[in-house]
């Protein structure tokens, strides 16, 4: 696959044919009416744009920091704006992320949207090009368009194909979601002024900025950012948004829209304001640890298996966050494999509460009870996953867990009890979920009562199919490949991770203590 590179077409605009081929099968849809067909071309094109990202990170270089495959047009001369793509150590797992998820989420739809089934193609095609095209982007203008561009194909999912609540669910994360674009947008146009006159990313990372500036924009790219991981307080979008989604559109926010809010802070927030991000970095630790325990008890509170859920998305969402204004090297490499990893893992958890819904019409824990007689395969995938959720040794959670710990340790010691806590939490409600799922004793098993809740009867449930199976496993194999070989993974973001704490730290190799104590 590496040898796609070779090839001088392909080599020299990897990144854009990777980005714009999904809206290409889009365009391709348009013009088809067979469903089987439609479903088939979608598949097809996000299978291919993965082949793509695979040539792109094994065709990665990560001994160096600098940007890789990049492509540089004039777009609009009269405002120093570009066509600017690359991607660094950073950028190009959220990439490989998004591309894997892409093809699992056409999968994941085969059978479950049976209305509308060419827009709704079309919808996840866009998508996959807009967040894309967020990861890829040197230019600042250009990471807007693409950033807004998600929030349509993303409201028309959710407000389409979504639960009973779907209008009201779309609407409000559209809402929140638009109000952190407006306040983005302002701090954007006060940074082009600033520095220059351009929209460069680079070259913005390279300005000097006054202490009250870089508070000012700070804040107004916190807000925005803060909204997409979503960090408490700014978090009350998300379980409305997962449990109306379909299936696909759950995995999506689980797997790459949350990652997109701390990929801000990372590409913009660290490198153009390093001392308002120290600054203001114990407030969002504290933030966080908040959290991870508000976050954690409210998915024990849950009856609604998607519910929890997206409840633990806020818990694990704060150990990201948390690991990544550590500012040390430990923290923020754990913080961004975490990313990863939970994009892998929650991701698959989502996708098992879609096979078990699509079977019974009910997501509440206590029409279960059956899963490990009646759905073995199905009951083992889903303990993996919750394993891997809850940090267990040898899957992907653990170590991204491990690495946040061990950067905590370096500078604030006292809050490794609240990340202890939040870890024995999360322990806590992923057991009784899978616990009441797999082994409780289900309200209505055998009939009546269960049925008359929309629940269906346990003796028709049939186990994962093949092409569930095919689903499942693509996400297995990276939660056993980073629990046993992390270096794989953390080799790839280390020289571009030693170059943002550089930058963060004003020039020293290392960074020491974050300045506020």
């Amino acid at each position: 696959m590496q040898g796609l590179l070779n090839i001088p077409f392909i080599g020299d605009h990897i990144l854009s044919l990777l980005i714009f081929l999904p809206l290409l099968g889009a365009f391709v849809l348009l013009f088809l009416k067979n469903e089987r067909c439609i479903r088939w071309i979608a598949l097809v094109t996000t299978v291919v744009d993965f082949i793509l990202a695979i040539a792109v990170i094994r065709g990665f270089d990560p001994s160096v920091h600098t940007m890789q495959f990049v492509e540089r047009y004039p777009w609009i001369p009269s405002f120093n704006i570009q066509y600017y793509l690359g991607i660094d150590g950073i950028s190009v797992l959220m990439v490989f992320l998004t591309a894997l998820i892409g093809w699992i989420c056409v999968l994941a739809s085969w059978t479950a949207i049976d209305k509308r089934v060419k827009e709704f193609n079309i919808a996840l095609l866009v998508m996959q090009t807009a967040m894309l095209g967020v990861f890829c982007s040197l230019d600042f203008l250009l990471f807007y368009i693409f950033w807004e561009a998600m929030l349509i194909p993303m409201y028309l999912i959710i407000g389409v194909w979504g639960g009973p609540n779907r209008i009201y669910s779309a609407f409000k994360l559209f809402l929140y979601t638009l109000a952190g674009s407006i306040l983005m947008l302002v701090g954007m146009i006060s940074l082009y002024f600033k520095g220059g006159g351009t929209f460069d990313i680079q070259a913005l990372m390279n300005q000097s900025y006054t202490f009250q500036f870089q508070v000012f924009v700070f804040l107004l790219f916190f807000i925005a950012f803060a909204v997409k991981v979503p960090m408490f307080p700014f978090h009350t979008w998300l379980p409305d948004a997962h449990v109306e989604a379909p299936t696909a559109g759950s995995i999506i926010l689980a797997g790459v829209l949350l990652k997109m809010g701390t990929y801000g802070f990372l590409r913009f927030s660290f490198p153009m304001f390093p001392d308002a991000s120290k600054f203001f970095a114990v407030p969002v630790i504290i933030l966080s640890l908040i959290a991870i325990i508000y976050g954690a008890f409210l998915a024990l509170a849950q009856v609604d298996m998607k519910k929890l859920i997206a409840y633990s998305s806020v818990s694990h969402m704060g150990f990201v966050t948390l690991g990544l204004f550590l500012f040390n090297k430990t923290g923020v490499e754990g913080g961004i494999l975490q990313m990863f990893n939970h994009g892998i893992t929650t991701s698959a958890l989502f996708l098992c509460v879609g096979i078990i819904y699509e079977r019974t019409h009910t997501r509440l824990l206590d029409r279960y009870g059956w899963a490990a007689k009646l759905v073995p395969f199905y009951a083992f995938f889903l303990f993996l996953f919750s394993m891997a959720s809850m940090g267990f040794p040898g899957t992907n959670g653990f170590i991204g867990e491990l690495l946040i710990l061990m950067g905590a340790y370096s500078n604030y010691k006292l809050y490794i009890l609240f990340l202890l806590f939040g870890i024995v939490l999360g322990a806590a409600y992923m057991l009784w979920m899978y616990k009441r799922v797999a082994f409780g004793a289900a309200v209505g098993h055998g009939g009546g009562h269960g049925a008359a809740h929309g629940g269906t009867h346990p003796g028709r449930i049939k186990d994962v199919n093949l092409r569930e199976v095919v689903a499942i496993l693509a996400f297995l194999v990276f939660v056993f490949w980073v629990g046993f070989h992390p270096m794989d993974f953390i080799n790839i973001m280390d020289a571009s991770v030693d170059h943002l704490l550089t930058q963060v730290s004003g020039g020293h190799a290392l960074v020491a203590e974050v300045l506020v104590k």
